[in-house]
């Protein structure tokens, strides 16, 4: 196969750890016989230093034109001032709007080497395997927004709107990989409370019905949600939710496997290239200082092969690859709780050597 990737590093650890997945890739590519040609493109704080805009034309072109993109991160402290003209994250949030992605899978697997790593006892997390839908494009984050006033009486506003067309599509695709698993699938709302909420109970409730009959389908509200991750984590399998509630869920299950540099995330919509990145953020503090955990981004990498270019056994491998790692002892520091870490070009070698 022949593929065009481009890469998207950004800011802080971003271009650290997407070297790193990018040398893995390359190490795919030499083993299965494929041809794979890399670009690398700016977005974020990068961008607004070069250009003055997070995401500049260029980069949007390169993206459309490409078979999938692969995220390092965006943002830092530098580019934090509430009353900047633009911020890291409008980049983020537009690449997402530009290339159509409306659906953002985070799993949430628990490696059996890292269920002491969790700050969950082991009885409560081991066997958590949950697959998250979070609608990417709808939802507060992209509703009417503003201000009025000025001094004390000064207010704001960010509006939630959801269409039915959102709703069916996020919850068809989760349905459909909920048959592919354990046919269990969970919708997250705040239907007692928000009237965005109670279309998106009523259309997942139709579409599940007239659609998908066979899949066992439940409601949990997000407050509940919230608990349960924390206190029954493996009775999930496919969960879907909206933006703003599967933003936070999301991150809150990140901790059941111990550490944020654990999980990768991939944003699909209904063709064209997806887009594939670690959860975690741009960890301005430890930049550059070569310790960041690499193994995020090289699963992204792997979902990027499974998802966007159908290399089933190539993702797989590198999935095991990151298996035989943590299972022979080696930990980055987020990982390590106080023992003995790696780097990070430590760390992807390491991957390399079992890929091998």
């Amino acid at each position: 196969m022949k593929a065009n990737l481009v890469l998207l590093p950004g800011d802080g650890i971003g271009p650290e750890i997407t070297a790193e997945a990018k040398r893995v890739l390359e190490n795919v590519a030499s083993r299965f016989g494929h041809e794979f040609t890399f670009s690398s493109h700016q977005i974020g704080g990068i961008a607004i230093d070069s250009c003055g805009d997070p995401l500049p034309a260029e980069t949007i072109d390169a993206c459309k034109a490409s078979d999938a993109v692969l995220l390092g991160a965006v943002g830092g402290p530098k580019w934090d001032d509430p009353s900047a003209k633009t911020r890291p994250e409008v980049g983020l949030l537009k690449i997402r709007k530009e290339l159509g992605l409306f659906a953002n899978l985070r799993p949430i697997r628990l490696f059996d080497e890292l269920v002491d790593a969790s700050p969950l006892k082991r009885e409560i997390i081991e066997g958590t395997d949950i697959l998250f839908f979070r609608e990417l494009t709808g939802g507060i984050y992209f509703g009417d927004s503003g201000r009025s006033g000025s001094g004390a009486g000064e207010t704001a506003f960010q509006s939630m709107a959801y269409s039915v067309m959102e709703v069916e599509r996020i919850v068809r695709l989760a349905a459909k990989a909920a048959q592919q698993r354990d046919n269990r699938l969970t919708s997250v709302d705040k239907a007692n409370v928000l009237e965005p909420s109670r279309l998106w109970r009523q259309t997942a409730a139709r579409v599940m019905a007239e659609e998908f009959p066979d899949v066992k389908f439940d409601v949990v509200l997000v407050d509940a949600m919230a608990m349960h991750l924390i206190n029954r984590p493996r009775d999930f399998d496919v969960v879907v939710t909206g933006n703003l509630f599967g933003d936070i869920l999301t991150d809150e299950a990140s901790m059941l496997p111990g550490s944020l540099g654990m999980l990768p995330s991939a944003s699909l919509g209904e063709g064209g290239p997806g887009l594939y990145e670690p959860i975690h953020g741009s960890a301005p503090d430890i930049a550059g200082k070569g310790i960041a955990n690499p193994l995020a981004t090289i699963l992204a990498a792997a979902m990027l092969l499974r998802h966007s270019l159908s290399l089933a056994d190539e993702a797989d491998a590198i999935e095991a690859a990151v298996g035989k790692v943590l299972a022979d002892g080696l930990r980055t520091s987020d990982l390590a709780r106080g023992g003995k870490a790696i780097g990070t070009k430590e760390m992807s070698e390491a991957v390399l050597d079992r890929l091998a």
